[in-house]
């Protein structure tokens, strides 16, 4: 029998999280949403991600850690890579995502972006005065 499985992130902005998600390709929705798991079994997020012909994926603010958890049945998680390497992934588009918009904020451009074999993201920002 399947259930719902929480998995424990660093993600605590939710908009670098939905673009982050977007990265992936995936198309979330905002806002209390029902996620499906086994035989129809459902659980509430605060942020969704349909998935067709697969348990959805959802994640949930807990408050007291300030962060957003995965909350998926893992049993009938059909992504194509492991949910390790799919929070590993997300966190590394949420980091470039929230290092991106604070570099903006601050004024800088991003001069050149470089996706290495390793995974590891590059960025050369600049900035005149």
């Amino acid at each position: 029998m399947s259930h719902f499985t929480t998995v424990k992130t660093e993600l605590r902005k939710i908009e670098p999280l939905i673009q982050a998600l977007h990265n992936l390709g995936y198309i979330p929705e905002k806002d209390e949403q029902m996620i499906r798991g086994y035989r129809g079994q459902t659980v509430k997020a605060d942020l969704a991600v349909k998935v067709k012909d697969s348990a959805d994926i959802g994640f949930c603010w807990n408050k007291s850690t300030q962060t957003y958890e995965l909350v998926a049945d893992l049993d009938l998680w059909k992504q194509n890579i492991p949910v390790e390497r799919f929070v590993a992934k997300l966190t590394q588009q949420y980091a470039l995502n929230t290092v991106l918009s604070a570099t903006r904020d601050e004024g800088f451009q991003v001069s050149e972006q470089k996706n290495h074999i390793d995974g590891s993201i590059e960025l050369v920002v600049s900035r005149w005065d």
